[in-house]
């Protein structure tokens, strides 16, 4: 609960005194990629993984236990003359209190991966000034990841993260590189943004507080209090639905939450469970196998 403490009263500032916020695991895939020499794409995750670890982001304190879990697995399909273009899968996830758990808070796919890199290059933080695309690129996730993991813990918890989130999503922008641009398409980071913070569908935010804190992490305590209060949770994603079906914080919670959730509901009601199937079936059609099993009340496929 320190952690919750600290994040209602925290000014955001940097502080070389506190822990680093991350644990995160870096994965690299190449092979789409015909370079014979493959030694820089060794450096390349020694690289990110020393950044995304030994970077304090934050003055948040963190015990090493506390630590935000994330992985990034980078799919390299193209190399040419020290740039890199390609994919990035990254996942959040977070303990749920007293129980052995760990729930996914983000599972996203940016498609809009394109860097430079040179073997041996020091990757360099810095708030005010955009280093490189690669940085950009990991500041933003490192920033996003903390500031996703912060409201699940408070209301709110991750505004100062957000504001550093769109001061990132702005100096990019004016690089012109693919992935920042304001409505390039809905699913770059600008997308990924603006789903969080634009008040016609941040309730998102406020989402991840109730469905987390109030809901799973009551759970052990009460299952029946706590589950009632995720199912609340999601008519915040009827609201998105209705200003922006297309929003990617939509899809976001899908890939993230629909397993969860066919969980959740198996000792459900069935009244409960079919509040939740009328709110979930508009949105996401396509999903129809699994959201009958939370209609049927099971985690296995009949």
């Amino acid at each position: 609960m320190s952690r919750l403490i600290l994040i209602a009263v925290c000014v955001f500032r940097m502080s070389d005194c506190c822990a680093q916020e991350l644990n995160c695991q870096v994965e690299i895939n190449t092979d789409q990629v015909q370079a014979t020499n493959k030694s820089v794409f060794d450096a390349l995750k020694e690289a990110v993984t020393e950044y995304m670890n030994e970077t304090h982001f934050t003055n948040l304190q963190y015990a090493t236990n506390e630590r935000i879990d994330c992985r990034m697995f980078f799919t390299i399909k193209e190399y040419t003359d020290n740039k890199m273009v390609g994919d990035l899968q990254v996942q959040v996830s977070r303990p749920v209190y007293n129980t052995s758990y760990t729930t996914t808070l983000l599972n996203f796919k940016d498609n809009k991966i394109e860097f430079e890199y040179q073997e041996g290059e020091p990757l360099t933080f810095s708030l005010n000034t955009m280093e490189s695309q690669l940085t950009a690129i990991l500041n933003f996730y490192a920033y996003l990841f903390i500031a996703i993991d912060s409201d699940s813990f408070a209301p709110n918890g991750g505004q100062a993260m957000f504001d550093q989130l769109a001061q990132i999503v702005q100096m990019a922008q004016s690089s012109g590189e693919n992935g920042w641009k304001a409505f390039e398409d809905k699913r770059n980071r600008s997308a990924v943004l603006s789903a969080f913070t634009d008040p016609s569908t941040s309730i998102l935010r406020r989402m991840l507080y109730d469905y987390h804190r109030l809901g799973l992490d009551e759970m052990a305590l009460s299952p029946d209090k706590g589950r009632a209060k995720i199912t609340e949770s999601l008519a915040g994603l009827t609201t998105v639905m209705d200003v922006d079906g297309m929003s990617v914080g939509l899809s976001i919670f899908k890939d993230a939450k629909l397993d969860e959730l066919v969980n959740i509901y198996t000792k459900a009601s069935q009244t409960e469970r079919d509040k939740v199937v009328e709110i979930l079936t508009p949105i996401y059609p396509t999903e129809m196998k699994r959201i009958n099993m939370i209609k049927a009340g099971t985690n296995k496929e009949k």
